[in-house]
């Protein structure tokens, strides 16, 4: 038999934890006093009106004006906001480019357009919040220097906005955090406003920049690369920048590692990556693919592309499968591999520019011509 002060006691633990771990403020009290709960436990809490309250939260944030404008100032307040013109610039054009690339796929899009800043975080971090706010960090910026593999990274986030997946997945934690706590208790009286709807609301607002369900995560990866496909950025980024944090993740400690796409709840870097891999060998019509740095087409070795700048073999060779995948699927590969300006091109589409390292253009050029 379920004891009432057992549950109480459980009860007040679980929402106060909840309400202290995310502390923004919105005209309620951040954390929830136990004397307050105590009041409300003790004349007991209707279920359906609780389920209408955390309803109306999570609507207030992810749908109206108001909140959505409160949301957006609460995270600028908390992690504060970068004054950097170039990261600002470039945030600017990422967003730009990819609401086009969203809509092409998502005219919803238009509905409730995106609400963005960078943040003054140091850490690779990116999320979207309810209501389609979108925070990217300095450290982002500062440790991600290629364009694209940052619109790889937004183009992730808005495939979560686009599919209200933080909404979505608010909704049903706080609903097993709250009615598991209220299992068994007696059903009394209702209660609105005040400690609980603070407590749901920190509850909302803390799972709002985490992500928690893996098959969200999927789709939105699958969305990302469907809206990068729809904008001038190359799509092989998207395995790039999965790359990239293979590679960060072999050479740091996971306990001090940047969190964006490789906290636990997110499918592994390398899988990831090879499954923007398959989607690229699909998008080639089948015929261009990349492993390990070597690059191959219609299953015959293309070009082993050497490491540049920051970029290693492996990183730098999706950005060229890339490019073969958009070649293909435009038809370029009708017209003859030739060379311009020292750039690799196949019809009208850039394949390679050359660097040290890698073989001479005319060479990859005609071994793209004898094999394509």
């Amino acid at each position: 038999m379920f004891k009432f002060k057992r549950w109480k006691k459980k009860f007040l633990a679980t929402i106060s934890a909840a309400a202290v771990g995310f502390s923004l403020t919105f005209g309620t009290p951040a954390v929830a006093s136990a004397s307050l709960l105590e009041s409300a436990i003790g004349i007991g809490i209707q279920g359906a009106a609780l389920s209408a309250q955390i309803n109306a939260n999570i609507k207030h944030f992810n749908e109206t004006d108001e909140g959505r404008q409160e949301l957006y100032q609460s995270f600028r307040e908390k992690y504060g906001v970068s004054d950097n013109p170039e990261y600002n610039a470039q945030l600017e054009r990422v967003m730009a480019n990819l609401t086009r690339g969203v809509a092409a796929v998502d005219p919803t899009i238009k509905d409730k357009p995106y609400i963005y800043f960078v943040s003054a975080q140091s850490s690779v971090n990116a999320a979207c919040s309810m209501g389609h706010v979108m925070m990217v960090n300095a450290g982002t910026f500062q440790k991600i220097t290629n364009e694209d593999e940052i619109a790889a990274i937004v183009g992730h986030e808005m495939g979560h906005g686009q599919k209200d997946h933080v909404a979505k997945g608010n909704k049903k934690r706080i609903q097993k955090i709250v009615t598991a706590s209220l299992a068994g208790a007696a059903v009394g009286a209702t209660i609105g406003g005040g400690a609980i709807t603070s407590a749901v609301t920190n509850v909302a607002l803390n799972h709002s920049i985490a992500h928690g369900d893996r098959k969200h995560e999927t789709e939105a990866d699958l969305l990302g690369f469907d809206y990068m496909i729809n904008t001038n950025y190359n799509p092989g980024a998207c395995a790039a920048v999965m790359q990239k944090f293979v590679e960060m993740s072999s050479k740091e400690k996971r306990s001090a590692m940047e969190k964006i796409f490789i906290p636990s709840d997110h499918p592994d870097s390398d899988k990831r990556r090879d499954a923007y891999v398959k989607k690229l060998y699909e998008y080639s019509g089948k015929h261009a693919t990349a492993a390990d740095g070597v690059v191959t087409v219609n299953k015959k070795t293309f070009i082993t592309v050497a490491p540049s700048g920051d970029m290693s073999s492996a990183e730098r060779s999706y950005f060229v499968l890339g490019n073969l995948a958009s070649a293909y699927h435009k038809g370029q590969n009708k017209y003859d591999a030739t060379v311009q300006n020292g750039v690799v091109m196949l019809g009208n589409q850039p394949i390679i520019a050359p660097v040290e390292g890698d073989e001479d253009a005319w060479t990859i050029a005609d071994r793209l011509n004898a094999i394509k």
